[in-house]
């Protein structure tokens, strides 16, 4: 037992195992708290092994996974994204009416209007031009929208997802909006029943839109109704008003350069105008000729020739004096025809070859001589016999103010307005023989002076109007009164307001060029006062007559003998006196008229033929150097005249007078209440009275052929405006003729 006790067993790692395991302790290799090196890599080897190919599978495993899982939840939110977009379009679209009721609203109305030989004058309304069909505008201009704006337009059904997505992809890229993908029938239904808008709602209204264009109309039709909406800047709707805007003439006559110019405006119409930047628009063009060309629609030589000659562009929009009358025609059409409902044709009684004529005239004198005397406006009126406007030029240039200064600008006349004057006293009893003294005169505070301080003595009223004599024309306005003056001048057509003082005499009252040049028509055409008008007829786009000018008489105002006298007197005013430089083949008279220091400057003659009035000026007022009537009017009026009665029969004016000889010329009784000139001395009066009696005999007026006969139009003219029904004159036209009457200054001066 002690021995057993005594001993030791030591424990071994190595050897093989005991014979007797329960009596002795062993620890076998995995019992190790530190496993040995040895043996042990083999197995470490295989782990890994093992590993490895676990991790390979559950990588291959994991990747399908998560694809399988994006494309199921991408399957998912489309689902949910159509069920989303497709109840926004119910939403949005219960919103609308419902689409029986759908229909093409009215395309905004074109008023067409035409030059009385049926010339195109101007084309007024929203639009700015009438809607033509496909066939009749340059096969270049649909070509050029389609090829830049929608290149699958005849293959979609309405929307474009090729052109959608990639606007989006755009968008997203940019990272802000620059493209929106729409179609051209989109851009139709915004166009026609949207507003421009950018939100949800209008998108999918948009939408809806543009299925049922698609549905209901041809592509032919949606492209044709898209041209003649489109706004294409600078005032212009549709193509045929764009063409005239930025190229002078119709969609039909378009060239390649210039539809491609066209197109290019469509993506920012009022940025990309020519009138506002033209290099831009020229670059955007050369766009649109690269697509055309990617598109096949033009071969290489075409687009190689577009792109070395540039489209050619007018100056400026609307620059043509003829805009002034087409503004006043559209003024003036709500009376006669009411609203403007749908397109109508206007014929003018404006003869575009006058129009043109007295527009050059006026801008020939301003560029050559207005700088040097400061004369920088100047206006034209011409009216013939039967009272139709023949030409209205209402300034310089019209691109540049349309202020209109023949109708709209009141200014002075002047001496011009002496005619009225003149005719007052002759209505008065008065004769182109009758004598007064020109000398300086005042009457209350006021002291009438002639032009440059020169005074005649003795005259005859037949001298005094053709020299403009101020004292003259005030002692007369004080013989006769004011208020006679005043209702001579609204009788024969001035509409203004006029103060009745004696200063009328010498025409301080403001009037307008045009009822200043009406007013002088009954003197032409024999004491008849016409209607003026621009207006023949109005019809519409059908051929149906909204109004016709049927020519309704015009009444007399002046009686036979007082014409005579008047166009005797004036004959002298271009013959011998301050409208000389008028003078041409035909009878002609009028009367010059100069404001205050050269503020107006006016020159109103006639011919049997056409009555034209002429004003140079400045918008402020400003004072011209030293112009007066006879100079720059006188000099246009001329040239228009000149030109507007080549091959035109020569006729003579109306109405008949025969001067009294000169040594048998009696001075008329003068009423004792009127202010007598100062005394002049006796080596003036004896210098100047005889030169003066013998200018004033200006030849006889012999009767016109045809006053009698409707010979109030304009030789050659159209008939509807050429004549007028004659109306039996009244009695008491221009009140009675008083007998003259000698008084003792008669005898005492032999007169």
């Amino acid at each position: 037992m002690a021995n057993r006790r005594d001993s030791r067993i030591e424990p071994s790692f190595e050897g093989p195992p005991r014979a007797k395991s329960s009596a002795g302790f062993s620890v076998s290799e995995e019992d190790r708290v530190v496993p040995s090196n040895r043996k042990t890599s083999a197995k470490r080897q295989s782990a890994k092994t093992k590993s490895s190919r676990r991790g390979r599978g559950k990588s291959r495993r994991g990747l399908f996974g998560v694809l399988g899982r994006l494309a199921y939840w991408c399957f998912v939110l489309a689902i949910w994204g159509g069920i989303a977009t497709a109840g926004i379009i119910v939403y949005y679209g219960a919103k609308m009416p419902a689409a029986t009721t759908w229909a093409i609203p009215d395309r905004a109305p074109n008023i067409r209007i035409v030059s009385v030989d049926g010339k195109l004058l101007a084309n007024r309304g929203m639009s700015g031009g009438e809607a033509i069909g496909l066939h009749e505008m340059s096969t270049y201009i649909p070509e050029a929208v389609i090829a830049i704006e929608d290149r699958r337009f005849y293959s979609h059904l309405g929307i474009d997802p090729i052109g959608l997505s990639r606007a989006m992809v755009a968008n997203i890229v940019g990272g802000r909006f620059s493209q929106g993908g729409s179609t051209l029938t989109q851009q139709l239904a915004k166009n026609l029943f949207l507003t421009p808008d950018r939100t949800l709602e209008r998108k999918v209204q948009e939408v809806l839109l543009a299925l049922w264009l698609e549905h209901k109309h041809t592509k032919d039709q949606i492209l044709e109704m898209y041209l003649n909406r489109v706004y294409f800047g600078s005032g212009a709707y549709g193509v045929e008003a764009a063409s005239r805007r930025y190229f002078g003439k119709g969609a039909r006559d378009v060239t390649l350069p210039e539809a491609a110019l066209l197109a290019g405006l469509l993506k920012a119409p009022s940025r990309l105008s020519p009138a506002r930047d033209p290099k831009a628009a020229e670059q955007r063009a050369q766009l649109v000729l690269a697509a055309m060309r990617d598109e096949g629609k033009i071969s290489a030589k075409e687009l190689t020739t577009a792109m070395t000659a540039p489209a050619s562009r007018v100056a400026s929009y609307w620059t043509g004096s003829e805009n002034y009358v087409a503004d006043t025609i559209v003024e003036e059409l709500p009376d006669l025809i009411g609203d403007v409902r749908g397109d109508i044709i206007v014929d003018t009684t404006v003869d575009l070859t006058l129009q043109k004529l007295a527009e050059q005239s006026i801008r020939r004198l301003i560029d050559g001589s207005g700088k040097k005397l400061n004369a920088s406006q100047g206006v034209l009126v011409s009216i013939d016999n039967s009272g139709a406007v023949r030409a209205m030029v209402g300034g310089y240039d019209y691109s540049t103010s349309q202020f209109d200064r023949a109708s709209e600008a009141r200014r002075q006349p002047g001496s011009a307005f002496k005619p009225f004057v003149y005719m007052a006293a002759l209505e008065a009893g008065r004769t182109p023989d009758s004598v007064r003294n020109d000398a300086p005169i005042k009457i209350g505070k006021w002291t009438p002076t002639n032009y440059g301080g020169k005074y005649f003595g003795k005259v005859t009223l037949a001298t005094a109007l053709a020299k403009s004599l101020n004292s003259v024309a005030a002692q007369l306005t004080m013989e006769v009164g004011p208020d006679a003056v005043v209702e001579a001048a609204h009788r024969m057509g001035v509409q203004s307001d006029l103060t009745a003082n004696t200063s009328i005499a010498l025409g301080t009252s403001e009037v307008t060029p045009l009822e200043l040049t009406s007013a002088y028509v009954p003197f032409a055409n024999g004491g008849y006062r016409p209607d003026v008008h621009f207006i023949r007829r109005v019809t519409t786009a059908g051929g149906k007559v909204l109004y016709d000018n049927n020519g309704s008489g015009a009444p007399r105002v002046i009686k036979p003998e007082i014409v005579g006298m008047m166009n005797s007197m004036m004959t002298g005013t271009v013959e011998i006196g301050t409208a000389r430089k008028a003078a041409f083949a035909w009878p002609a008279a009028g009367k010059t008229g100069t404001s205050q220091n050269s503020r107006d400057a006016w020159f109103i003659g006639y011919t049997a033929n056409l009555t034209t009035g002429v004003w140079f000026g400045n918008d402020d007022g400003g004072p011209m150097k030293k112009v007066t009537g006879g100079a720059l009017p006188a000099q246009a009026w001329h040239e228009f005249m000149v030109a507007a009665h080549e091959g035109v029969p020569v006729r003579p004016l109306p109405g008949t007078w025969r001067s009294t000889p000169a040594d048998t010329i009696v001075q008329d009784e003068i009423p004792s209440n009127t202010p007598q000139p100062a005394p002049v001395p006796s080596a003036s009066v004896s210098q100047s009275a005889p030169s003066a009696q013998k200018a004033s005999s200006p030849r006889a007026v012999r009767p016109a052929e045809t006053v009698d006969g409707g010979g109030f139009g304009m030789p050659g003219g159209d008939s509807t405006t050429a004549s007028i029904k004659r109306p039996v004159p009244p009695g008491d036209v221009g009140g009675p003729v008083k007998k003259r009457q000698t008084s003792i200054l008669d005898i005492l001066t032999g007169g």
